[in-house]
């Protein structure tokens, strides 16, 4: 490798990125056999929602988290695709899954979605942007929200990320998303937050305010949104 491929090997480069997580992965219910059939149910998902939206699945970087996924979209696919149309494919994909198979294969997705810099090496990718991602994808608000819902999916953006993209659309076109708090390890932040069951998801935020599980002094205005 000469020089100068080796100088832009260690550019950063701007991806979208997407991370996926599957509820309770590790219950009792689900043995090792039981574990991989959900994880190749859950690469099958994607794919196909990918599918469905006309993204290429094969034109982005794919790493395995074992109860997840890590996956960079190219800078020139459109964001906005990842925010509504895969959206609703994956969420029909996760139905169509769940409807054929026992309660322990069933599948219950978490997903967050930002953008960034990102860097290369010879053993994956790594940047602040994937970093925030995660946090996003364990964040109090998105697991409870999906967690006393009925829903199979559970959608949460990065600030930028809604406010670049989803803020620019028109008015309800990728559903109604609620700004919630993010406080993961050392990162505090701001989310935005949807899934099917609208009210519920605000009436639950209300209540972990109301409860101090959420203590942030901006909570009253992320409960005044839209």
């Amino acid at each position: 490798m000469d020089d100068a491929t080796t100088r832009r090997t260690m550019l950063a480069v701007h991806r979208t990125i997407l991370c996926a997580d599957v509820e309770e992965f590790c219950r009792p219910d689900r043995t090792n056999p039981v574990q991989v059939a959900v994880r190749a149910a859950l690469r099958r998902s994607l794919e196909t929602a990918f599918g469905r939206s006309a993204l290429r699945w094969e034109r982005c970087h794919r790493e395995d988290r074992g109860d997840g996924m890590l996956i960079l979209v190219p800078p020139d696919v459109p964001k906005g695709l990842l925010a509504g149309p895969f959206m609703s494919a994956l969420a029909a994909a996760l139905a169509e899954h769940n409807r054929q198979v026992p309660p322990s294969t069933r599948i219950r997705l978490r997903v967050a979605v930002n953008a960034g810099e990102v860097q290369f090496d010879a053993h994956g990718v790594v940047g602040t942007a994937i970093n925030q991602t995660f946090r996003l994808l364990e964040s109090k608000p998105l697991k409870e929200a999906l967690r006393t819902s009925h829903a199979d999916l559970a959608l949460i953006v990065s600030e930028w990320f809604y406010g670049e993209v989803i803020h620019h659309q028109e008015a309800g076109e990728f559903g109604v998303f609620h700004k919630v708090p993010v406080r993961v390890k050392e990162t505090t932040a701001w989310g935005w937050l949807r899934l099917p069951q609208e009210a519920r998801v605000r009436d639950r935020v209300r209540t972990m305010a109301d409860q101090d599980v959420l203590d942030h002094p901006e909570i009253e205005a992320a409960l005044a949104g839209p």
